[in-house]
């Protein structure tokens, strides 16, 4: 199986639980002609090693190299990415390594009961968190031992699942400068997160020089520069600007796609994974309807109305040359 250029990548993120009563990788796998139809040739799934509970969206994990028991056997997941692949389906895992919670094995080896956090001696975690974002117990990636976990946590699902990458879950946390009570120092330019994420990104590509690495990273654009261009591709959320436009209301006179494109970021390859929607924005039909701007003659709160605007905000997104990212629904 040859998984598809990166440019060409037209990602389905899709959370098992919702995606169908069922919430399960046969379910997905019963379905699969209609994901086919819709033109996609990849699906990320949304957490699926093993979390806390079972009712979650899985950015709650505890162990990191188990399939969790909610979605069903490991085998079948296995049969799942076969069978996307003989389908010309790409299949990318979603996995959080900022953080883990506390029935990780790994956090309660080293814990400060008097404190209830993670002990100062803790090979693998910081006993207080980097940066405001963080939730669970925070991954300390200067760390040898955390990248040897890691790396080896990233070979295991590819060498064994035969997955074609990963998204990164809040890839700007894998730092230890501490940027506590300051969101926009945490965003600056940071070589020792730029040389982490490197390290990632090279265990990756020894498996495979064809597989993925996704960021949600959102951190300042000169760092993004240097990720993309050595060859790791960016979330881009420019959910803002297509959710303005589909309601009917603009900055300065007129609606700014302009951040879909790579080349206005400056860098040289088109590694921006843009998207209108993900599971961390609100629906775009749902704003037309409640918030869209209406003039009495022409209401975007008209159902037909707000489907023809969201459908028309998707002709200046997929147009746009680059890989692109559709959450689940967003195609009807």
């Amino acid at each position: 199986y040859t998984p598809p250029a990166q440019e060409d990548l037209l990602v389905y993120e899709l959370l098992l639980r919702d995606f169908s009563t069922e919430h399960t990788f046969q379910s997905i796998i019963d379905t699969l002609g209609y994901l086919k139809l819709l033109g996609i040739n990849a699906i990320e799934l949304m957490p699926v090693s093993e979390f806390e509970g079972n009712l979650s969206w899985g950015y709650n994990p505890n162990y990191y190299f188990a399939v969790d028991k909610y979605y069903g056997p490991a085998n079948d997941l296995k049969k799942l990415i076969d069978i996307c692949h003989e389908n010309g389906i790409a299949v990318i895992m979603d996995v959080v390594y900022n953080h883990s919670f506390g029935s990780s094995p790994y956090v309660m080896l080293y814990w400060d009961k008097q404190n209830s956090k993670p002990a100062a001696n803790s090979p693998f975690f910081n006993p207080d968190a980097k940066h405001d974002f963080n939730v669970g117990y925070d991954l300390n990636h200067e760390s040898a031992d955390t990248k040897a976990y890691i790396s080896r946590a990233l070979k295991y699902w590819l060498e064994e699942f035969h997955v074609d990458g990963f998204r990164f879950d809040l890839s700007k946390g894998f730092t230890q400068k501490n940027t506590l009570g300051n969101t926009n120092a945490w965003a600056q330019y940071d070589a020792s997160r730029i040389n982490i994420l490197s390290q990632y990104f090279d265990t990756i590509r020894s498996v495979s020089p064809d597989k993925y690495l996704i960021l949600e990273h959102f951190a300042n654009n000169d760092e993004e520069t240097v990720l993309a261009n050595k060859g790791m591709m960016l979330w881009g959320n420019l959910n803002y600007n297509y959710g303005e436009a589909s309601m009917g209301y603009h900055d300065n006179g007129k609606s700014d796609f302009s951040w879909v494109s790579y080349k206005n970021r400056g860098w040289n390859e088109p590694n921006l994974v843009a998207y209108m929607e993900s599971h961390d924005e609100e629906r775009m039909m749902f704003r037309n309807i409640a918030y869209g701007n209406s003039l009495g003659y022409y209401s975007i709160r008209d159902t037909t109305t707000a489907l023809k605007r969201a459908a028309l905000a998707s002709v200046f997104f997929l147009s746009v040359p680059g890989p692109k990212m559709i959450w689940q629904f967003g195609e009807t």
